[in-house]
């Protein structure tokens, strides 16, 4: 029973970690575009992270 304590705790820290990620993306601020990842992990000027349940749709103007 003891071994099974430390794999459980293990276990739902991975999950949590898990659905926090997923639910993040990298955004150009100026036009709300989805962008690659490493805009924002480099720190880029006029990008960052995004939070939420889904991307939002951007729609371009013709």
């Amino acid at each position: 029973m003891r071994a099974l304590v430390p794999l459980i705790v293990l276990a739902a820290g991975l999950g949590l970690s898990a659905c926090s990620s997923s639910h993040r993306w990298c955004e150009h601020d100026a036009t709300d575009t989805k962008v690659a990842d490493r805009y924002c992990k480099n720190h880029v000027r006029g990008y960052e992270w995004e939070h939420g349940s889904s991307h939002k749709s951007h729609k371009k103007k013709h």
